[in-house]
């Protein structure tokens, strides 16, 4: 929970990671492909402010206590999800599994909460893994990463037969929040592979799954703010957005922001911190500080409101997730309201 001149966030970081980055989890052979992808991740990092840089090798891979301090000590966040990306190509034991992210799964409870992954490339085995770390780890999200490389695929789309097989039994497994990373790209992926068209498609056709959209489809920003107003279980995840922009491009981000808030609407938005790319401290405390500039150029968006912040902070995610919010850190009822 953050605290500012009298008001209370409830904070859900809804993207987060516990990754092993480390040169012994390179795969032989792919070893370029494995540093490319952690040395622009770690690019990426320096778009934060300049004393929240982290050394590299600690970048590598954080320990329990990191994550302990720098998230829920320090940065003010109620509940995490985490996403899991696993990379099998480059890394031996996977970059961010489920086993990974559920390292302190124990002593956090019902605060941590690890989605899982399925690659439909893989056919039933990636179903058998997927369903047996379902019933270890009680998921309530997946995380797709449609650009991960499998043998001699580059990528795939959620409209691929063998996903909407995927997608169906996802469903009926109770499993409802569909994360899909559709953002900047990573060396050595393809940018077109993270293109939105496909989740305009699957979201039509699978009304009972909530797809939330990581990192808003940047560079395509219209092309996601055109799709998402129109499907209404499409969100925006913001991680990246705030993380990278805030602070190094104060003038796109306040751009991204107004359209988001124009085309996606409050409701539907899901801050993100993206750790460890980020550590979420700065970017909670900047988000609640930060305003739509006086500018000419900025004038058609909307001003932020305190409400605006509260649902991105957390309590549009808690509502995805069936988090319990505490009654002081709900809004207000509008007046008039029936109790």
């Amino acid at each position: 929970m953050y605290e500012k001149n009298g008001e209370k966030y409830f904070v859900v970081d809804s993207h987060s990671h516990f990754w092993n980055a480390g040169r012994e989890n390179w795969v032989p052979g792919a070893e370029h492909y494995a540093k490319g992808w952690i040395d622009c991740f770690y690019g990426y990092h320096q778009l934060g402010p300049p004393e929240t840089h982290w050394d590299y090798e600690k970048f590598l891979r954080p320990t329990p206590e990191d994550f302990e301090r720098d998230v829920f000590v320090e940065g003010h966040v109620d509940h995490t999800v985490f996403q899991s990306t696993y990379l099998r190509e480059w890394y031996k034991d996977g970059f961010n599994t489920a086993a990974q992210n559920a390292a302190l799964l124990e002593k956090y409870g019902d605060r941590w909460i690890v989605n899982g992954r399925w690659d439909a490339r893989d056919g039933e085995a990636s179903w058998k893994e997927f369903t047996e770390d379902h019933k270890r780890y009680g998921f309530k999200g997946v995380k797709l990463y449609t650009a991960e490389w499998n043998g001699d695929s580059r990528g795939f789309k959620l409209t691929d037969p063998e996903c909407y097989r995927f997608l169906e039994r996802t469903q009926e497994l109770g499993i409802r929040n569909i994360h899909v990373h559709k953002g900047p790209t990573i060396w050595p992926l393809d940018k077109d592979a993270f293109d939105v068209s496909d989740v305009d498609h699957a979201a039509t056709d699978f009304q009972g799954l909530n797809f939330i959209v990581e990192h808003v489809g940047l560079p395509r920003i219209e092309d996601f703010c055109f799709m998402a107003v129109q499907e209404p279980n499409v969100y925006a995840g913001l991680s990246v957005v705030v993380g990278g922009l805030m602070h190094a491009r104060p003038k796109m981000f306040a751009k991204v922001m107004g359209e988001l808030l124009f085309w996606v609407g409050e409701d539907k938005m899901l801050f993100g911190g993206d750790y460890n790319i980020w550590t979420p401290k700065w970017q909670v405390e900047g988000l609640v500080d930060w305003q739509m500039p006086d500018d000419e150029a900025f004038t058609d968006y909307a001003k932020l409101t305190t409400a605006t912040r509260k649902k991105i902070l957390g309590l549009n995610a808690a509502r995805l997730y069936d988090i319990p919010v505490p009654a002081e850190l709900q809004l207000a009822a509008p007046e008039g309201a029936m109790a």
